[in-house]
Protein backbone atom coordinates (compact mmCIF):
# COMPACT_ATOMS: atom_id res chain seq x y z
CA UNK A 1 0.00 0.00 0.00
CA UNK A 2 1.60 3.59 -1.16
CA UNK A 3 1.54 6.00 1.53
CA UNK A 4 -0.72 8.71 0.95
CA UNK A 5 0.90 12.25 -0.13
CA UNK A 6 -0.38 15.13 1.74
CA UNK A 7 -2.46 17.31 0.12
CA UNK A 8 -1.08 21.34 -0.20
CA UNK A 9 -2.82 23.66 2.09
CA UNK A 10 -4.53 25.61 -0.62
CA UNK A 11 -6.20 22.71 -2.15
CA UNK A 12 -7.73 22.25 1.42
CA UNK A 13 -8.33 26.01 2.32
CA UNK A 14 -8.64 27.49 -1.18
CA UNK A 15 -12.44 27.65 -1.36
CA UNK A 16 -13.06 28.85 2.14
CA UNK A 17 -10.56 31.77 1.89
CA UNK A 18 -12.16 32.45 -0.97
CA UNK A 19 -15.44 33.04 0.54
CA UNK A 20 -13.79 35.19 3.05
CA UNK A 21 -12.43 37.35 0.97
CA UNK A 22 -15.56 38.01 -1.28
CA UNK A 23 -17.51 38.15 2.19
CA UNK A 24 -14.74 40.84 3.61
CA UNK A 25 -14.56 42.96 0.70
CA UNK A 26 -18.86 43.14 0.66
CA UNK A 27 -18.59 44.29 3.77
CA UNK A 28 -16.11 46.82 3.05
CA UNK A 29 -18.59 47.83 0.06
CA UNK A 30 -21.40 47.81 1.88
CA UNK A 31 -19.74 50.83 4.31
CA UNK A 32 -18.46 52.57 1.20
CA UNK A 33 -21.31 53.99 -0.78
CA UNK A 34 -24.92 53.70 -1.85
CA UNK A 35 -26.73 52.77 -5.22
CA UNK A 36 -24.84 50.23 -7.24
CA UNK A 37 -22.51 49.66 -4.60
CA UNK A 38 -25.28 48.28 -2.18
CA UNK A 39 -25.96 45.72 -5.10
CA UNK A 40 -21.87 44.46 -5.51
CA UNK A 41 -22.33 44.19 -1.43
CA UNK A 42 -25.30 41.89 -1.50
CA UNK A 43 -24.22 39.55 -3.61
CA UNK A 44 -20.88 39.33 -2.15
CA UNK A 45 -22.64 38.90 0.95
CA UNK A 46 -24.72 36.24 -0.62
CA UNK A 47 -21.75 33.94 -1.39
CA UNK A 48 -21.34 32.40 2.11
CA UNK A 49 -25.26 31.80 2.08
CA UNK A 50 -25.36 29.99 -0.96
CA UNK A 51 -22.23 28.11 -0.54
CA UNK A 52 -24.09 26.64 2.57
CA UNK A 53 -26.88 25.93 0.66
CA UNK A 54 -25.48 24.34 -1.93
CA UNK A 55 -23.15 22.30 0.50
CA UNK A 56 -26.26 21.21 2.83
CA UNK A 57 -28.33 20.06 -0.59
CA UNK A 58 -25.63 18.09 -2.08
CA UNK A 59 -25.08 16.38 1.52
CA UNK A 60 -28.43 15.21 1.36
CA UNK A 61 -28.36 13.27 -2.02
Amino acid sequence: MKPRTPLPLLAIFGIPLAIAFVTAAGLMTALLDDGLVDAVSWAALSVPVLAAVWAWRKRER
